[in-house]
């Protein structure tokens, strides 16, 4: 199985001066449930190289067992550091695509023609797609026979309540959970902060950094199953 991987290369916190970048157990905690399962690995983002990681994701009080074991993990940080370049994947090339969060995306990702086009790709061709906490809204727009991706599916993402927790409301372009709803996305979600993912035919769903794990989970399940989903 080959599962591409999406990260932000995006580092600047709209115009706060502040540094951003892509969640690392958004990162971590999938990376190594694919990892564990056999699952052949290729991490992409616009820029290609390193991408960054959003410094306050690495504060003390947001460790995790994921991300202690990354950072003994030398294959794991070479790879990260090494990311292809996102223009140059194609989605016949792998199995399901998986979007990791941060705030990062909301800059670099979700009007990002490449990403679109890629997303759309593999959904077209029967593939799974899937995305946690601030990348659901990578979906935006993307479409699917015409109508937006989302439309009619139960979906989730960070809430409106985890982003005023954190202060951004007003500094990312739009908020993740409205932007669901305004395209026609059935949103859900577990109270703030607790893991919470969705599935939804081929469309996977994470709502903050906790749902990792689930999400990761439940999209290795989604392409394990055998025969083409029709939906």
């Amino acid at each position: 199985m080959k599962i591409l991987m999406v990260l932000t290369s995006h580092d600047q916190l709209g115009n706060t001066g502040r540094k951003t970048g892509f969640w690392l157990e958004e990162f971590a905690a999938p990376y190594f449930v694919f990892r564990d399962a056999g699952v052949e690995l290729t991490l992409a983002s616009p820029k290609g190289g390193q991408p960054p990681i959003d410094p306050k994701s690495d504060l003390k009080e947001n460790q995790t067992s994921a991300m202690e074991r990354f950072k003994q993990d030398q294959e794991a940080q070479r790879a990260l550091s090494r990311t292809a370049r996102l223009a140059d994947m194609r989605a016949d090339d792998f199995d399901t695509i998986f979007y990791v969060g941060g705030h990062g995306p909301m800059w670099d990702l979700v009007d990002n023609p490449d990403s679109i086009a890629l997303i759309e790709s593999f959904y077209n061709s029967g593939k799974p797609v899937a995305a946690v906490c601030h990348s659901p809204a990578v979906f935006h727009r993307v479409t699917y026979q015409g109508v937006p991706l989302v439309k009619g599916k139960r979906v989730t993402g960070f809430t409106n309540g985890e982003e005023a927790a954190v202060h951004l409301t007003d500094v990312v372009p739009f908020l993740v959970e409205d932007e669901l709803k305004r395209i026609g996305g059935r949103y859900e979600k577990a109270p703030d902060w607790e893991s919470f993912a969705v599935v939804d035919g081929r469309l996977v769903t994470g709502q903050n950094p906790a749902s990792s794990t689930a999400a990761a989970h439940a999209l290795l399940e989604l392409v394990m199953q055998p025969a083409s989903h029709s939906f």
